[in-house]
């Protein structure tokens, strides 16, 4: 997620795009499972800086418990996937 983010931010410079529309792209490039758990927060996210943030650190945990939680099955699949072709 860091990577993706750094990534976006880099992109997201020249685009043209901010506020709503930013967020949007922001979440449609990003990884399902994270993405559903930050839809169904409480608090919701107004800005991209804390989309950025909380979804880093959504993804820090995850890695952190092993990828076992709850949503996450996806990414860690397609990391199986990508290392198994090395």
């Amino acid at each position: 997620m860091e990577e993706y983010v750094q990534e976006f931010k880099r992109t997201a410079r020249g685009s043209g795009y901010k506020g709503r529309p930013l967020i949007e792209e922001f979440k449609r490039g990003m990884n399902g499972g994270i993405r559903r758990k930050l839809m169904e927060a409480e608090n919701l996210l107004a800005s991209i800086e804390q989309w950025y943030r909380r979804a880093t650190a959504l993804d820090r945990n995850w890695r952190r418990v092993g990828g076992k939680r709850k949503g996450y099955e996806g990414e860690r699949n397609r990391e199986e996937e990508l290392r198994n072709k090395s």
